[in-house]
């Protein structure tokens, strides 16, 4: 990157860090959409991280998952904190962009100037959450925001990804959406730190978050935390308040018990997760760019060469250039 680039980039981030709502969406979108740059704005801003609650919000489609998030984050505004809300949609087949990019359901709270609202696009990354969502998560916790609620796409089952880098996770669930259990077994049910039967004023709530509470019951937690189940109505509010009280206990739980602070294992997963990202998003482009991998790709091309031996030329290829400029 030329020096100019890293100087503009320096700007960026101080003004960023300083609250200039600008620079916070500008980085968001480097960090989405930039590879190199990515790597520059995540490693400076590191250090500024790990003060916000970070809180994910899963769950069927239907179940009121947005509803919900606008209420939870009005609850915290009342309260002096400020908020940021990254939601995760299915990408357009025509755009790629996210199908409810303008967050219609959020409206509301785009006004507040304490409030920050990123939609993002799946991407065809599957688990619920799109590739960079938590590279977005970070750049609001550096700067300095108190909770940041992360909706995943409610694509259904397969939405566990958010696990690994929130704080509490919240299942949402609603009645009348068929097999409401069902619709939660098979991964997600092993997530929830607290479940949430959404449209509580709909008949057979008290059913389905019975049959929750059962099924949360059977198992014992491995961190000594029993999940919470309780009852939303998101369209008037109706025990909001509870989930938030829910949310702060789960977190008072998990620094009385020492478990934010046991980190190693967290550490190793960020490690290689970066290191992966870094391979991905910059050597592997550099190696693309090169007329070794010309030549291989032609050789498997004729079939003269398999693809596993050529990606291993072309990795020893790319190491040996390294070492000649060091």
């Amino acid at each position: 990157m030329p020096k100019s680039s890293v100087s503009s980039l320096n700007v960026l981030v101080k003004s960023a860090i300083g609250g200039n709502r600008r620079a916070i969406a500008k980085l968001m979108s480097l960090v989405e959409n930039d590879p190199k740059a990515r790597v520059k704005i995540l490693s400076q801003i590191y250090w500024k991280m790990n003060r916000a609650r970070i809180v994910g919000i899963t769950g069927p489609p239907g179940c009121g998952k947005s509803t919900l998030i606008g209420q939870l984050a009005k609850r915290y505004r009342d309260s002096g904190h400020t908020v940021g809300v990254v939601a995760v949609d299915p990408s357009s087949h025509l755009t790629g962009g996210a199908l409810l990019g303008d967050r219609v359901r959020m409206g509301e709270l785009a006004s507040d100037p304490k409030i920050f609202i990123r939609s993002m696009a799946t991407r065809g990354h599957f688990g619920g959450i799109a590739q960079a969502t938590e590279d977005v998560v970070h750049v609001l916790d550096a700067v300095g925001t108190d909770y940041v609620i992360v909706e995943t796409a409610g694509a259904g089952q397969s939405d566990v990804d958010v696990k690994n880098f929130v704080h509490t996770t919240v299942v949402v669930t609603a009645p009348g959406l068929g097999d409401e259990i069902q619709a939660l077994k098979a991964g997600i049910m092993e997530i929830g730190d607290i479940f949430v039967v959404n449209k509580a004023d709909i008949e057979g709530a008290d059913r389905t978050a019975q049959q929750i509470l059962s099924m949360t019951m059977m198992s014992e937690p491995g961190n000594g935390w029993r999940p919470r189940v309780m009852k939303t109505v998101a369209t008037n509010g109706d025990g909001v308040e509870g989930l938030a009280e829910a949310v702060n206990q789960h977190a008072r739980f998990l620094e009385e018990h020492g478990h934010e602070l046991e980190s190693n294992n967290n550490c190793v997963v960020a490690v290689l997760e970066a290191s992966r990202r870094y391979f991905n998003d910059v050597i592997l482009g550099q190696m693309v760019l090169t007329r070794k991998f010309e030549y291989v790709t032609k050789r498997v091309a004729a079939r003269s060469l398999d693809p596993y031996s050529a990606a291993q030329l072309l990795l020893h290829s790319y190491l040996k250039k390294r070492q000649k400029r060091v």
